[in-house]
């Protein structure tokens, strides 16, 4: 596949784009410094706002990626996100692109049923902005008709780790495992996100990913 992915020098889209290279995939990277997050795709620079720009890069590819993230500056990363993400939308539009596969949050994930992590009491003020910034995105995802779009969620706790090619996929559910953890490498969360990049298993729903 020809495959666009942005943010990728971040944690998550580092490890999507030496997953997705491995798989022998033609990736092409795009982030603000234009670095190339792993040897052997092509990097450019880019600001993923720049919706004529990302347009003109998409143009021709099989499947646009993003691993995007809220703002991390101390300010209300809500409506930035949200209007990052509308642009996007707009962009993989222009560009003639039906697939469009996400990088989500946790926190929109239900507990219970109709009872999501971020709304459970002692959630992390640190992360409550990002959390409701990514639920806001998924709310907006679901009006979306017209593209292949899939969100794809990770556990709750995601951080580097091995690549073991095994995981679970779930929907709208926080998945744990026997002993109450709900938890995934981001190395297997590239992994799940790059087979649903090729199978177009899920498209126009949310997807889980968790050991």
């Amino acid at each position: 596949m020809k495959i666009v992915l942005l943010g990728a020098t971040g944690m998550v889209g580092t490890r999507i784009a030496a997953e997705a290279h491995t798989r022998g995939h033609h990736v092409t990277c795009v982030s603000r410094s234009g670095r190339a997050p792993v040897p052997g795709v092509t990097s450019t620079a880019a600001d993923a706002a720049d919706t004529p720009r990302i347009a003109a890069l998409a143009a021709g590819h099989d499947a646009v990626a993003s691993a995007l993230v809220p703002p991390r500056d101390g300010s209300d990363p809500r409506e930035p996100f949200l209007a990052l993400n509308r642009a996007l939308v707009d962009a993989v539009r222009a560009a003639g692109v039906s697939r469009l596969v996400v990088v989500g949050g946790a926190g929109s994930l239900e507990v219970t049923p109709g009872a999501a992590l971020v709304d459970q009491p002692g959630f992390p003020a640190d992360y409550l902005g990002e959390a409701l910034a990514h639920r806001d995105v998924l709310d907006f995802y679901r009006t979306v008709g017209d593209l292949d779009w899939t969100y794809v969620s990770p556990a709750a706790e995601i951080g580097p780790g091995e690549r073991t090619g095994k995981f679970r996929i779930g929907g709208d559910q926080l998945l744990s495992d026997a002993e109450g953890h709900s938890r995934i490498s981001v190395e297997d969360y590239a992994a799940a996100f790059v087979e649903e990049l090729e199978s177009n298993a899920h498209p126009r729903t949310r997807i889980s990913v968790a050991y």
